[in-house]
């Protein structure tokens, strides 16, 4: 019998949240306001949480990440990434995007708003740092919330899953020399610890739970059924995980948001520019060379989202913790998950225009030959 790609338990799924959905960005919206207000009347309460971190990790973020991605990286099955290979086209458009456009389209953006239009505006000593900030931030792509973009798009997972370990392998030998060479700094003090403990923290041990979990489910006559009903009820924990880190990284900085709001509405508008752009981009190339929906969608997301927790490390390391480079990638923490899910939702309404070139594949022939339910067991 043939592999069904989207199931009737997955429809229902949906229905069952699809007030919750609708109205995502509503909620977004309101967790922004409730994490500032909270930021600001409770910041001791904010700053404690905020500190608890192992290398700039922070626990109760990483924590909630989990919760947003373990119900997700339940649905791969490892056995099935042997075949994609077959969506090399969108590896590459994603490959190109992130490391031969994103840093150098964020430095441009950073020296043309930042050094030039906006510099009347912000203070003259910070200038340079802030460019700095913004060029570290786009410097290597997301890991761990590039799989809440994927799933939200109806990405692939196996393909999210394979291009999110490319991405750390290559970042591992080309994030300090394309910071060192667009900063002009000969020797770029990675924060190795970061970098190594984000990939255990938000890929290693997840995926690992996820796949033992996964394991346990699929060993029973009706695997299939309590694989796809625990899918059912993680889909709203996975949401609300998401809200909830938006209440805690707008509250971590509620104080410094209504210090200087100019400054942060500035360093933002680059930011905003170089997310649409550069998932546009990959998007855009991704139906040139007719790669599935499935496929473009996660490319377009991962192509533009960014590893906050390494470039905020990476930021303090070289400037300093009050240097105007640490603050220009805190913003793009605060305006990754807002500005992310408005990404999503242009992807998911241009899905008809981007199925209708011609040679495009649907959904069927992207699925995985063992989709994320009907996995033998």
């Amino acid at each position: 019998m043939s592999v069904q790609c989207e199931t009737t338990a997955e429809k229902t799924g949906r229905a069952d949240i699809g007030f919750f959905e609708r109205y995502l960005t509503a909620w977004v919206f309101l967790c922004i306001l409730a994490g500032i207000s909270l930021g600001h009347f409770f910041n001791g309460a904010f700053q404690a949480i905020g500190a608890l971190e192992a290398a700039q990790v922070n626990l109760p973020v990483a924590a909630l990440v989990w919760l947003m991605i373990i119900p997700m990286l339940l649905k791969i099955d490892l056995r099935a990434l042997r075949g994609v290979t077959r969506h090399w086209r969108g590896v590459s458009v994603t490959l190109f995007v992130n490391w031969a456009v994103k840093p150098f389209s964020m430095a441009a953006l950073a020296w043309l708003f930042i050094g030039w239009l906006f510099r009347p505006l912000l203070p003259a000593g910070q200038i340079d740092s802030y460019i700095a900030g913004l060029i570290i931030l786009a410097a290597a792509p997301c890991t761990a919330m590039v799989f809440v973009w994927s799933h939200l798009s109806k990405g692939e997972p196996h393909f999210t899953l394979s291009q999110v370990a490319l991405n750390d392998v290559i970042m591992i030998f080309a994030f300090a020399p394309i910071v060192g060479l667009l900063l002009g700094l000969s020797a770029i003090v990675v924060p190795w610890d970061t970098l190594l403990l984000s990939v255990v923290v938000y890929i290693v041990v997840p995926l690992t739970i996820a796949q033992l979990w996964r394991r346990w489910l699929l060993n029973h006559e009706t695997g299939s059924r309590r694989l796809q009903r625990t899918l059912d009820r993680m889909h709203p924990v996975s949401l609300t995980a998401l809200l909830a880190t938006l209440v805690l990284l707008f509250g971590f900085q509620g104080e410094q948001i209504i210090s200087q709001p100019l400054i942060i509405a500035l360093l933002a508008v680059p930011i905003l520019i170089q997310v649409f752009f550069n998932s546009g981009l990959a998007y855009f190339l991704n139906r040139v060379v007719r790669s599935p929906h499935c496929v473009a969608g996660p490319s377009a997301l991962i192509g533009a989202s960014n590893f906050f927790e390494l470039a905020v490390a990476t930021a303090i390391a070289l400037f300093g913790f009050e240097s105007g480079a640490a603050l220009a990638t805190v913003v793009g923490v605060l305006i990754e998950v807002p500005v992310m899910l408005g990404a999503v939702g242009v992807v998911n309404r241009t899905r008809d225009w981007y199925e209708r070139r011609p040679g495009v594949p649907g959904y069927e022939e992207c699925c995985p030959a063992e989709g994320p339910v009907h996995a033998g067991h």
